[in-house]
């Protein structure tokens, strides 16, 4: 199941951008702060209004003709900030990932259950969310959306509050989600080397404007690093293992 934008606009955020993650592979959203990545995370979700909304499709239809049920079952969204209101369990907040569904109390139970399983929060199943470290409730909100089983999961910086070990365990659950279950997977990631080494596929914003887009190989070259992030950068190490040395521009 397709889903794309064409030719997107948002007034002074994104200018005429054409986006088509695919379905089975971790799509990341690079650029420096401002530059339109959360605008376009959004506005794939469907929750942006106005021109934006209709310049996006799901599976060759635009988004604003399905009803906030159905594209909910299909595309799981995190926002950069998200918010608990209530001090929910961690079990609860799970499991209003299911709401959009009606697939019965037994099956619901399972999908949260893996959710959590996922992400290592079984042991912390009745805690509540208000109890949990910074590192904990990000990875509870992402089980809610996981919880949801859709077939995309756009994510805005999911890894910004986890240390190293939790950033690449999560990247790697999100990595086997697309390639080992058919899920698109689209995140926000401010960490270049995150991306070279768990996205297939990048685009890189400037300013709104698309400046690069295909595999980080060949993507996030040094010359597009001077040229966008405003510093000097050399790739060190394996295909899969590389960290990003920087220096002044």
């Amino acid at each position: 199941m397709q889903l794309e934008a064409r030719a997107l606009v948002v007034r002074n955020r994104l200018h005429e951008v054409d986006f088509a993650p695919e379905p089975g592979r971790v799509t990341a959203i690079l650029g420096c702060n401002g530059a339109g990545k959360s605008t376009l995370l959004t506005a794939m979700a469907g929750l942006l209004p106005g021109r934006g909304t209709n310049a996006v499709r799901l599976d060759g239809r635009l988004l604003a003709r399905w009803s906030a049920r159905d594209r909910a079952r299909i595309i799981g969204y995190l926002p950069q900030s998200a918010e608990v209101a209530w001090n929910l369990s961690v079990r609860t907040l799970a499991g209003l990932g299911r709401l959009p569904h009606r697939a019965g109390l037994a099956v619901d139970e399972q999908a949260v259950a893996a959710a959590l399983k996922a992400l290592d929060l079984t042991h912390l199943a009745d805690r509540a969310v208000h109890t949990l470290s910074g590192g904990e409730r990000a990875r509870a909100l992402l089980a809610r959306v996981l919880a949801g089983e859709p077939r995309w999961i756009l994510a805005d910086e999911p890894v910004a509050s986890l240390d190293m070990a939790q950033a690449r365990a999560l990247l790697l659950r999100l990595r086997a989600l697309a390639h080992d279950e058919g899920r698109g997977v689209v995140v926000v990631l401010h960490d270049l080397a995150q991306a070279m080494n768990h996205a297939d596929a990048v685009i890189v914003l400037d300013h709104g404007v698309v400046v690069a887009q295909g595999p980080p190989e060949q993507a996030l070259t040094a010359g597009l690093i001077r040229v966008v992030w405003g510093v000097d950068a050399q790739w060190l190490g394996e295909p899969g293992a590389r960290a990003l040395a920087v220096g002044a521009a």
